[in-house]
């Protein structure tokens, strides 16, 4: 398949990109919808608004060691490139150093790899100390094999990896030796970070409150339903990794009983393993969650397959079997489907189990209370009946156990009040420690 743009622009813009997508076709391969592919290396490069002036989609059996494409497509489209006056090629794969350095040579323009995209997007997006150092051992880690550029590109007013812009040829020589070192000292930035997030997740534990964390593949619409719990206003637009930094709020169910919910960073298919390694950090809130809301976008015709690429990241996480126990299956964007389907869709979620489904719309709000509830229901089945007996002018014990349980049954004497709550454990805990 071929949806090559041959309207050259006239105008020779740095952010002009042509983005080349080659299908490696193996056994156990798992097909794709070439449509599908493109569109979401489109919106990779325009998330780190890059011109799409044109796309190439072709399948190929083998990955050759000096290009990783065959030599007969590197030739078809040098002409092309010449013409559309490209800056930039996507390809739309992982490739080596040599590979890219020999395709750069016989276009006479940059080359970018997936990583090095995702890497890019990721630096400019990255608002928080603790996201920028994050990508910054991210991408330190992928330069160390090319020395493309200098580690210095993070001080630029635009931010972002280097691999596309950048100063220019004065940053080719990179060191080696000051990489490792500024490696060596992000890893200890970032160890100084897992301590500070885990005496946040402690006094969480105290307060305490469950986290219910968001998952789910970028674009899904994580972010608008996190304002839409929430009533915030957290970055919520059309692009891939719209949210990277974490977000957490406080939400008040309809049984009065509250969460925090956490935003996190949106996977994709092919998610860089060093870009798991350096937000391990950060999926941490996931991996202490009491429960895991995984968003995924029903409207899209590759859903099915996005699915599959957040389970395997859950997976690597060792979050698998934690989710089907304790996860709950958003369906979002109903509105989206035909009536229909959106009917075949709630016939479906009322017989899931392992995890369990909800069809809602984020943006409309449609099916969201069901959500709640569905909510309210798990963190109540984890919670244990208690029978307290308390003295009857104990008005501080008794209005805690009304404010963080849910009050069964009370019946007051005139020296005692005999009050049966249901509590989590974590509040029992709190309970205890407050009133020891």
């Amino acid at each position: 398949m071929s949806d090559r743009d041959l309207t050259a622009s006239g105008q020779k813009s740095s952010g002009a990109v042509f983005i080349v997508c080659p299908y490696i076709v193996k056994g156990a391969h798992r097909v794709i919808d070439p449509e599908a592919r493109l569109e979401e290396a489109k919106g990779l490069a325009e998330a780190i608004q890059l011109n799409v002036k044109g796309t190439e989609f072709f399948k190929q059996h083998i990955i050759r060691p000096a290009t990783y494409i065959s030599k007969g497509h590197m030739e078809s489209l040098t002409g092309p490139l010449k013409g559309l006056d490209i800056n930039v090629v996507f390809i739309d794969a992982p490739i080596s150093p040599v590979q890219q350095r020999n395709l750069e040579k016989a276009w006479n323009c940059k080359v970018i790899d997936r990583t090095g995209l995702i890497l890019e997007i990721f630096g400019a997006r990255a608002r928080t100390a603790e996201g920028r150092i994050q990508v910054e051992l991210a991408a330190l880690t992928y330069q160390r094999s090319r020395l493309v550029r200098s580690w210095t590109h993070l001080e630029r007013q635009r931010g972002g990896m280097g691999f596309i812009g950048g100063p220019g040829e004065t940053q080719l020589e990179l060191d080696r030796r000051l990489i490792d070192e500024r490696i060596g000292r992000i890893k200890k930035e970032l160890e100084d970070v897992k301590r500070t997030r885990a005496l946040h997740r402690k006094a969480r534990k105290r307060v305490p409150y469950p986290v219910v964390a968001l998952v789910g593949y970028t674009n899904a619409g994580k972010s608008t339903l996190f304002n839409r719990l929430t009533q915030s206003d957290v970055m919520a637009e059309n692009l891939l990794f719209a949210t990277l930094d974490p977000t957490m709020r406080r939400v008040r169910l309809p049984s009065r009983r509250e969460i925090i919910l956490s935003d996190t960073v949106g996977f994709i298919s092919d998610l860089p393993t060093l870009l798991v390694a350096a937000f391990r950090a950060t999926l941490e809130e996931v991996v202490e969650a009491d429960l895991i809301l995984h968003v995924r976008d029903i409207s899209q015709t590759e859903t099915d397959t996005q699915n599959q690429d957040v389970l395997k990241v859950l997976k690597d996480l060792g979050l698998e079997n934690v989710y089907e126990d304790h996860g709950i299956e958003v369906l979002n964007k109903c509105d989206l489907l035909e009536p229909d389907k959106v009917k075949r869709l709630q016939a479906q979620a009322l017989r899931a189990i392992h995890p369990v489904q909800c069809v809602i719309s984020a943006l409309e709000g449609a099916g969201v209370q069901d959500l709640l509830d569905k909510i309210d229901r798990f963190l109540a089945s984890k919670e244990k009946t208690y029978h307290f007996v308390l003295p009857v002018s104990d008005g501080k014990r008794i209005a805690w156990l009304y404010a963080h349980g849910e009050v069964l049954e009370r019946d007051d004497d005139e020296a005692d009040t005999h009050i049966v709550v249901k509590l989590s454990l974590e509040n029992k805990e709190r309970f205890d420690q407050l009133f020891a």
